[in-house]
């Protein structure tokens, strides 16, 4: 079950979630036995078959592959109750870990971000939209998940990462409806960037176009193109705006890197579960990359290497 292709992170990332999140989880655990009035002492009765190690490994799997709670139960030999259990239990474990950026260093929300930007002042944003279910009819609000992108009931979390592609943060999760530059005013993206050190950058795309003026030029953003009336203009000018766009994407385009990969969790290319618990599916998601960002993927796995097939005989 530490296989890479069923978790999507080494064995080393494993080992550290067990010991990371171990702990928490059996405190969480013993503080949920002595929260209500018992007749029996704590730990009598029936022992867990199904411990932690096998749980998180329920909820990795759960997340890298979007199976349902049944084929991981089959698959585990256990109830469907027990591995909806766990992963209830579980994920809130690992959305709260956020993003990593160095050893024992995290950053868990945007004011973590803004003050990281402060030692390391450039970084990339975007936003980016995952299909949900639709609220069933005659509820209130049923057409504020519609994008006016895509035209389909979505959510959408706001991204960051740093010009190596290495996530910083991922949330703030919102409704499709809502615009991108919307979606930053309302999180207090401004109101960090305007008391943020000197020198700090973020590059936005298109969408973002006037956070750059509420921002003092924190955000940077491309140039609007030329107006299909704007005919008369030299080709030289032509020629430098759009090399100045190209740039400017070419910079950027690491954000839409990092979206690809979290979309590599294939449970984020269209949820299925309750909209309630998107975004901490996500931001959970966007914790375990991190760390799998952070590894050394350059030395040769010796597990991968006996794994592999045998070459065929050719005569």
């Amino acid at each position: 079950m530490t296989n890479r292709r069923l978790t999507g992170l080494s064995r080393s990332v494993i080992e550290g979630l067990v010991t990371e999140v171990g702990p928490r989880w059996r405190a969480q655990h013993h503080d949920q036995l002595t929260a209500r009035t018992r007749r029996r002492r704590i730990g009598a009765g029936a022992k867990h078959r199904f411990g932690f190690v096998d749980r998180l490994l329920a909820t990795l799997v759960h997340l890298r592959h979007g199976l349902t709670h049944d084929i991981v139960a089959a698959w585990f030999g256990v109830h469907r109750s027990t591995i909806s259990r766990s992963i209830a239990e579980i994920r809130p474990l690992l959305a709260e870990r956020g993003c990593l950026v160095r050893d024992g260093v995290r950053l868990r929300t945007l004011s973590d971000v803004v003050a990281h930007l402060g030692h390391h002042p450039q970084a990339l944003m975007d936003a980016t939209e995952v299909r949900v279910r639709r609220p069933i009819a005659g509820r209130a609000g049923r057409d504020r998940f519609v994008s006016g992108k895509v035209r389909l009931n979505t959510i959408k979390a706001l991204v960051i990462c740093d010009p190596l592609g290495r996530l910083l943060f991922c949330g703030e999760t919102r409704p499709g409806s809502m615009h991108d530059l919307t979606q930053a005013r309302t999180a207090g993206l401004v109101d960090l960037l305007l008391n943020a050190p000197l020198g700090v950058q973020i590059l936005a795309d298109a969408g973002y176009q006037g956070l750059g003026t509420d921002t003092n030029g924190a955000v940077i953003t491309p140039r609007p193109k030329p107006r299909k009336r704007q005919t008369s203009l030299p080709p030289s000018v032509t020629a430098a705006h759009e090399a100045t766009r190209k740039r400017h994407s070419s910079q950027r385009i690491r954000v839409e890197h990092a979206i690809g990969h979290l979309k590599n969790w294939r449970i984020l290319g269209r949820y299925h579960g309750r909209r309630e618990s998107f975004d901490t599916t996500i931001r959970a998601i966007a914790g375990l990359l991190s760390d799998h960002q952070h590894t050394n993927r350059t030395e040769n796995n010796p597990e991968r290497i006996r794994a592999l097939p045998a070459a065929p005989h050719i005569r």
